[in-house]
């Protein structure tokens, strides 16, 4: 074999699997079929959106809050150019980074599209030049996923877009509607609505970011308001989104039946992701996908082939960067020969909005519906000396701890750095702390960890001190 471990996909679940591939000392090779690595997430998701919201959120503090702290100066102009300039920079860096891990771990890197001739034989077709063929012992599916759009509402990246075009947009929208009141809505409806752009949100559920706990989605629904002018339409069906040259009409029905319409210059179609496998030649091998697109595969992330395996967005789960970073390590310590795990429930997830959403474990409703015991420990940041001193006093911390054995079931929190914080909430819980236990430790003042600590004494005998 030409290879010992062949990964397809060079996103952050396939190039960490390729490095711990090598690392643990089999010979590698990744196939990506773009002329950059990283996938998605480096290249027009989560790193492109991180460095526009950090660019957004600079000027939102700039015209909105510098003349509190103390800072005169000219009133701030967005220049949208500069910031997509700066964000292509980021992106770049870091693609330029995982080259540089690939040389490094002595990686074969291969572009073109990966394709299956049989189990252990793979077909690279390049944009440009002849494909060729490199066989393989044991192969990583990394594809990942791209926006998903509905029949009503087709992305033809000119007004009606994906997160793709959001991100290199050349004008700063007067009216932005946005379809899905998720992740990737809220945080690049935040980026526009920051540098004055009038931002709607129409959502199908009757709330926004619906997976995570109602809590966190009440905090993040008064703060966007309050904030940013973000109008939400919860429990709207939208019905047809047209685009009628310069402007976009979107039609809805509210939860009464009700016709809703809806017009404004881009509408950024947000409603999630689906697996990508085209071009894989799946049949080949005899690897089915599920209703949703997504491979098969069993508890060890092998597919009915018993030497490929797949992992990320292409598979079952929440479509994340980690959980595809965590789940490329195990298929490769497997093949060691080691006994890896990864628990499911303690992977965090995370909104980049400001404030900040993240959580981890249970949510309250997951709670209810399971019949669980529990009890419920919270702890407001503008009761906090931290969030006070940065002007950050939006949001909270919500602890959801077993009601007889005290162990931690869910951390929750809307506020300043929650994509930080939730780490030590994910520590806690591996290792099945009680909220006793983390309200014994020592915080340091003044931080906004504090807040943890404090939601942790509150859900232990309501014995929080500063509130």
């Amino acid at each position: 074999m030409d290879y010992q471990v062949t990964v397809i996909g060079s996103g952050p679940g396939g190039y960490v699997a390729a490095i711990r591939a090598a690392q643990l000392g089999f010979k590698t090779a990744i196939i990506e079929k773009y002329n950059t690595l990283g996938g998605t997430c480096l290249n027009v998701g989560c790193i492109p959106s991180k460095a526009l919201l950090d660019s957004t959120e600079h000027f939102h503090n700039a015209a909105n809050h510098f003349k509190e702290h103390g800072i005169d100066i000219n009133t701030p102009k967005a220049n949208l150019k500069q910031m997509i300039s700066r964000k292509a920079d980021v992106v770049k860096q870091t693609c330029d980074g995982i080259e540089f891990l690939m040389k490094k771990n002595k990686i074969d890197v291969l572009h073109g599209v990966g394709s299956f001739v049989d189990k252990n034989t793979i077909k690279i077709t390049p944009s440009e030049g002849d494909a060729k063929q490199i066989t393989t012992e044991k192969v990583i599916i990394a594809t990942g996923s791209k926006p998903a759009d509905l029949p009503f509402a087709k992305i033809d990246k000119d007004r009606i877009i994906s997160s793709t075009e959001a991100l290199e947009l050349k004008e700063i929208p007067k009216h932005l509607i946005v379809m899905g009141g998720g992740v990737i809505g809220m945080e690049l409806g935040s980026v526009y609505a920051r540098i004055g752009a009038k931002v709607t949100v129409v959502e199908y559920l009757d709330r926004i970011i619906p997976t995570m706990d109602s809590t966190m989605s009440k905090e993040l629904t008064r703060t966007s308001k309050k904030n940013l002018g973000i109008d939400f339409k919860t429990s709207h069906k939208v019905t047809s989104v047209e685009n009628k040259g310069k402007e976009v009409v979107v039609k809805a029905e509210d939860k009464k039946g009700n016709e809703v319409e809806i017009k404004g210059d881009y509408c950024l179609v947000a409603i999630g992701r689906k697996p990508y496998t085209e071009g894989l030649s799946l049949e080949n091998v005899g690897i089915k996908t599920d209703e949703r697109g997504r491979i098969e595969t069993d508890e060890h992330l092998k597919t009915s082939v018993d030497n490929i395996y797949a992992i990320g967005d292409v598979v079952k789960g929440a479509m994340l960067a980690h959980k595809a970073e965590e789940e490329g390590v195990m298929v490769a310590e497997q093949f060691a020969g080691q006994k890896p795990h990864i628990n499911y429930r303690l992977i965090p997830g995370v909104v980049y909005t400001w404030p900040e959403v993240a959580g981890v474990g249970y949510t309250e409703e997951e709670l209810k519906e399971n019949g669980s015991e529990y009890k419920v420990g919270s702890f407001p940041f503008k009761a906090l000396g931290r969030a006070r001193a940065s002007m950050d006093t939006d949001g909270q911390v919500k602890i959801l701890a077993d009601k007889n054995t005290d162990e931690i079931l869910g951390i929750h929190i809307t506020g300043p750095r929650a994509a930080d914080m939730i780490a030590a909430g994910v520590t806690a819980m591996e290792y099945r702390a009680a909220a006793e236990d983390v309200s014994r430790m020592s915080h340091a003042h003044p931080t906004y960890m504090e807040a943890v600590k404090e939601a942790c004494l509150a859900a232990t005998d309501n014995r929080a001190l500063h509130v």
